[in-house]
């Protein structure tokens, strides 16, 4: 069985931000040399997320409305979490949304279905995070 890892960095500029990190999976996925396995794909970081949806804007941007209702960013007092911070809401967003994705590879390609991409969220960025992609198989 073969075994690949490799980390993939990020400095989203603002707070929060969708970036579709399929292609990079995909090289990825071409260097292990891998056929037929799985790739998980995590963000190493508790405020930041790895999912599979649709690449779509208005999605990105009914998440985002989505989620800031579900956990308001304002008031940070409103946390516990934020004595000191002012983060607590991008744990809860991350919490929501997810830490890591599975996916299929078969014949050398990610087995999606349609309109299936991945996407590293950021929910309190303005720093340097990573995601490992981890791929094993065959």
């Amino acid at each position: 069985m073969k075994s690949y890892r490799e980390e993939l960095w990020f400095n989203v500029p603002n707070r929060r931000g969708f970036i579709n990190i399929t292609p990079q999976v995909e090289k990825a996925l071409k260097k292990s040399g891998v056929r037929e396995g799985l790739i998980l794909v995590n963000a190493m970081h508790v405020t930041a997320s790895v999912f599979i949806n649709d690449n779509e804007s208005g999605l990105h941007h009914d998440y985002e409305v989505w989620l800031e209702k579900l956990a308001p960013h304002e008031p940070v007092s409103q946390y516990r979490h934020n004595v000191g911070e002012d983060n607590a809401d991008a744990h809860m967003k991350r919490q929501v949304m997810g830490r890591e994705v599975v996916v299929a590879v078969t014949e050398g390609k990610m087995d999606f279905g349609p309109w299936e991409q991945i996407f590293y969220g950021e929910f309190d960025g303005r720093r340097k995070k990573r995601v490992l992609v981890k791929i094993i198989g065959e």
